[in-house]
């Protein structure tokens, strides 16, 4: 479900307007008037109470100068800014029919001098939240006053989702929002889009190269290292298992306390296994038994 209240916008009036839609299973859409009025706040107070006195409140009310947002009625139901045309009740038309009264004329489009910012991001960020998506079916708006060539189409109206303007609706003869630019509309809210989550990588452990320093760093001074990057993934992992004491599970160093840890590991996978060298618990890293320890702990063999 999308948002039923913008919670950036101002509440108007007692928050009830229309009711239930008529098509819930038609494609949401919005629709775009202008007021008729200049901006600013004494005309969003005056034009917002006088939408509330003749009974014909939008969703929404909006401010091209100030970014000022009010909202009248849940996203949900229906509005009462559109006539009705025969046998359809064009404010309940769709999943959603929200209507966006722009506190501007007609004859002068809002998109040429509006100021749009977080107010207006959270208006089109609603919109999209009900799947309006970012089109406009019914094609151009109407140019000026005396315009007819704007498509009323009632084909279009029913079967279409997006954005339209009052001059697009069937049974209504107004012409605003007037010659808007309509991708500006859009371009004034671009999508959020995350950078992709890049997977985890998981290590990759050498088994030659953990056999290697088994066999090596013991004879070495204490903290020698022969391959201390696959070592050091060993030893996290023998420490996770309670085997090798933390002091030791970050040297990279495959020395005797290693051995002894990774010795008792094999012991837990083949209890009773021989401790001699080349035995099976000799603390000599296996394929077989360093393939477990890593399915548990996080980390490939690479043989």
């Amino acid at each position: 479900m999308g948002e039923i209240w913008i919670k950036e916008a101002e509440r108007l009036g007692d928050g009830k307007v229309g009711g239930e839609m008529d098509t819930p299973d038609a494609p949401p859409r919005a629709v775009w008037h202008t007021t008729e009025s200049g901006a600013g706040d004494d005309a969003f107070t005056n034009v917002g109470a006088y939408l509330i006195a003749v009974s014909s409140e939008p969703h929404i009310l909006y401010d091209p100068l100030t970014d000022r947002l009010g909202q009248y009625g849940p996203l949900n139901e229906s509005a009462r800014a559109l006539k009705n045309a025969p046998g359809l009740r064009t404010n309940r038309t769709g999943k959603v029919c929200v209507q966006i009264e722009v506190l501007a004329r007609a004859a002068k489009p809002f998109t040429a001098y509006f100021k749009p910012g977080k107010n207006f991001k959270a208006l089109i960020r609603a919109l999209r939240s009900w799947g309006i998506p970012d089109v406009w079916p019914a094609g151009a708006l109407a140019k000026a006053y005396n315009d007819d060539t704007a498509s009323r189409s009632a084909k279009t109206w029913m079967a279409q989702g997006g954005h339209y303007g009052h001059c697009n609706i069937p049974g209504n003869d107004h012409w605003d929002p007037g010659n808007i630019d309509q991708g500006a509309i859009f371009r004034a809210a671009p999508v959020e889009t995350k950078p992709p989550t890049k997977p985890p990588t998981t290590p990759v452990v050498d088994l030659s190269n953990l056999i290697a320093a088994a066999h090596r760093d013991p004879g070495l001074p204490q903290g020698g290292t022969t391959h201390p990057t696959d070592v050091r993934i060993v030893e996290a992992a023998l420490k996770a298992e309670g085997l090798l004491g933390a002091r030791y599970a970050a040297d990279g160093s495959f020395g005797t306390l290693t051995r002894e840890a990774y010795t008792r590991w094999q012991l837990k996978l083949y209890p009773g296994a021989s401790t001699a060298p080349g035995g099976a618990a000799d603390g000599i890293p296996g394929r077989a038994s360093l393939e477990k320890l890593g399915a548990k702990r996080g980390f490939t063999v690479k043989a």
